[in-house]
């Protein structure tokens, strides 16, 4: 890197100082007024806006201009268009207007939309986001917006995001004026995304077609060393991973992404690339746009980037830790309870209000960290279960309980004395990290850990907005009529007490993986959705739909075609696994299985013509020759079970058909595979096995 980090962040991006230096000062204002207050952008200021964007972007190489949206296909879309309009004499010049700006027309009938558009409806709009910045990549201008049908209904993740997060601010300011926050005129909520991922050599990847057609590795015995020795988090960089790592940093600084840490994971060959906190619409850009760059830079290094949340069985899988939190137009942090949290009333009732509301709605919870592939991560290997729970630690813990039972908590102040003279002492935190919680408070925010290495986080975020929007409409609802009198205090530690009361149950500081969890969580009633399918049926529950409605996150047919979405995408995830699987197991596994023995009788046969001992193979033969049966039947059987399920018409029992039969005698299939690599020669063996793919970097 030959330039400063300061003079290459943001050089891609149009960003507020080079909209403020570039254009004139009453679009400048008017456009803040757009993206900072929501007033419509009316066309004249749009041209100026464009234009000047594209002279901008021209000067950057830009040649064409894309709108950049995302579809529910969970990846984003893009089709470009280049400034070039024809001028006089065969010539062209280089234009860009407001129209051409604000709205774009792709194929709506394309990407996934449960139902809401027909083959034959084809038209759909994109719409810009003026509260993302757009930037310049690979020669295009890249311009954020959102995704439409004709009739309106929203066909993108991001719609329901930017729409939950009005709805906060709305309720939120509100709420917040009934504790004297007079000056406060928006509350946005935000996010820092930490994404997980796997690095492998492109010449193994190129090797598995599995890896290739599905993202993990469908067969795979467990090398002799996984993770067991803790040896592999924060271990010191290997020379090729740390070069990829600063080549990443250079090109996410480039388009204003605060890449901020960068460590090894717990799984060899799995790393982490955690951002600085931004609001939750561009953290949701930022993150889709940062994934891409992590597969495209790792190609520059011969390496591939695996996003799925479990690439390689039994080590630990992927997933994206969503810190979440609320901030106000005047700096203040809603989720910070300060030195003395039992004296900040603001903070505990906005607590009570996410402990209300994360019980309430835990099965959006679920649903919003909701896939196929997530489904082989929840539960095991540093991923939390799949029972929603929240941790607060102990202080926090100490000060609900105070309220409950009606005494005071004194916040005790800790330091650590680590008992070396020259080291000096440091205040300890008042809440432990609890890894194993879904959603744990850490000292400023919740971490959300569920949610999937390769999930889109506009959905997560947009249902937690408006889960909160929900519970501080209710409580503004029941303590507004006393503001600014006397026994508003009075009443807001009524509601508390009772808040914590009937909603404690959610709360749980101990470790989630323990089977004790299981059935403690079953005594006090929280629900336990253990696969996608177990979830997302719960989508259009009528509670769910009526906090849908009240803040128009979701039409109903918006929800239903969303589900619809949901379950469609399981079903034909697991269908070309398994496909894959049988292609695999038919043209390498099972030939070369059969190759071996074959090998082994010939060697059997020569052994007993010069009068020699053949046990080893004999007995290596039969064995293998009695697992090449099992692996032959099993590919039989799952071959006839995709072909039952993709029978089924009904998009609910498919799906379940799948998780049920299908995914069961896929792993049958593959514990039989295992066993065979086991035995096999390295030299005999037609794809890399796990040790050769996440040692070798």
């Amino acid at each position: 890197m030959t330039k400063s980090v300061p003079e290459i962040f943001g050089e891609n991006v149009f960003s507020d100082e080079i909209m403020k230096a570039r254009l004139p000062k009453n679009v400048y204002k008017t456009l803040m007024n757009t993206i900072q207050n929501g007033r419509q952008l009316d066309m004249t200021t749009a041209d100026f806006v464009a234009n000047t964007m594209k002279e901008w972007a021209v000067e950057k190489g830009a040649t064409h201009y894309t709108h950049w949206f995302q579809p529910l296909t969970g990846s984003t879309a893009e089709k470009h268009d280049s400034f070039i309009t024809p001028a006089s004499k065969g010539m062209a010049i280089m234009e860009f207007s407001g129209k051409a700006l604000v709205k774009g027309e792709p194929d709506a009938s394309s990407f996934p939309s449960g139902g809401l558009r027909q083959t034959s409806s084809a038209r759909g709009y994109t719409a810009w986001d003026p509260t993302s910045y757009c930037f310049v990549k690979e020669g295009s201008l890249y311009i954020p917006t959102v995704f439409l049908s004709y009739t309106g209904e929203t066909l993108d993740k991001k719609t329901p995001l930017l729409r939950s997060m009005d709805a906060l601010s709305s309720t939120a300011v509100r709420f917040l004026k009934m504790f004297g926050n007079e000056n406060v005129t928006r509350v946005t909520s935000t996010v820092g995304a930490e994404q997980e991922y796997f690095l492998i050599d492109k010449d193994m990847y190129d090797r598995r077609e599995d890896l290739i057609l599905t993202g993990r590795t469908l067969f795979g015995a467990k090398p002799p060393k996984g993770q067991e020795l803790d040896d592999q988090y924060f271990a010191n960089l290997r020379p090729r991973i740390a070069e990829y790592m600063a080549d990443l940093d250079e090109e996410l600084w480039k388009l204003g992404i605060y890449s901020k840490t960068k460590h090894n994971e717990v799984a060899p060959a799995q790393h982490e690339m955690a951002p600085v906190f931004t609001t939750s619409n561009l953290g949701a850009d930022q993150n889709e746009l940062a994934m891409e760059v992590m597969e495209k830079v790792a190609l520059r290094h011969n390496l591939v980037c695996l996003l799925h949340e479990k690439p390689f069985e039994g080590v630990n899988g992927s997933g994206k830790h969503n810190n979440w939190s609320m901030a106000t137009d005047d700096g203040q942090n809603l989720l910070d309870p300060g030195d003395t949290p039992m004296e900040n009333l603001q903070f505990l009732t906005i607590l009570c209000a996410l402990i209300k509301g994360i019980d309430e709605y835990a099965d959006l919870m679920r649903i919003s960290a909701s896939s196929a592939g997530n489904d082989h991560r929840l539960g095991a290997d540093e991923a939390p279960p799949a029972i929603i729970s929240m941790f607060l630690g102990e202080e926090l813990d100490a000060v609900l309980k105070a309220i409950e039972e009606d005494y005071v908590y004194k916040t005790q102040t800790r330091e650590f004395e680590i008992g070396v003279n020259a080291l000096p002492s440091f205040p300890k935190d008042s809440t432990d990290r609890n890894r194993t919680s879904p959603f744990a408070f850490t000292g400023n925010r919740f971490e959300f850990r569920m949610v999937g290495s390769s999930d889109n986080i506009a959905c997560p975020n947009a249902l937690l907005n408006t889960i909160v929007a929900e519970e501080l409409s209710e409580f503004t609802e029941i303590l507004e009529p006393f503001s600014h009198t006397d026994s508003f205090e009075n009443e807001v530690k009524k509601l508390l007490k009772n808040v914590i009361r009937e909603h404690r149950r959610i709360i749980f500081n101990g470790d989630g993986y323990s089977h004790e969890w299981v059935e403690e969580a079953e005594r006090r009633g929280l629900p336990n959705y253990p696969s996608t399918v177990d979830s997302i049926p719960h989508y259009t529950d009528e509670k769910n739909m009526r906090i849908f409605r009240k803040f128009g996150i979701y039409r109903e047919s918006e929800l239903i075609a969303r589900t619809e979405v949901l379950l469609e995408t399981y079903s034909k995830t697991i269908r070309i696994e398994a496909r894959t699987m049988i292609q695999m197991a038919r043209k390498q596994l099972l030939p070369a299985t059969l190759d071996y023995i074959r090998t082994l009788s010939e060697s059997v046969a020569v052994k007993k013509n010069i009068g020699l001992s053949s046990v080893p193979e004999m007995r290596m033969a039969e064995k293998l020759n009695d697992l090449a049966e099992a692996f032959y039947d099993s590919i039989e059987n799952l071959e006839t079970l995709v072909n039952q399920a993709c029978e089924i018409k009904e998009i609910l029992p498919q799906a379940r058909y799948f998780h049920d039969k299908v995914l069961s005698e896929m792993e049958r299939m593959r514990t039989t595979s295992d066993t065979i690599e086991r035995i096999m020669p390295c030299s005999k063996w037609p794809i890399p096995d796990y040790t050769a793919m996440i040692y070798n970097v």
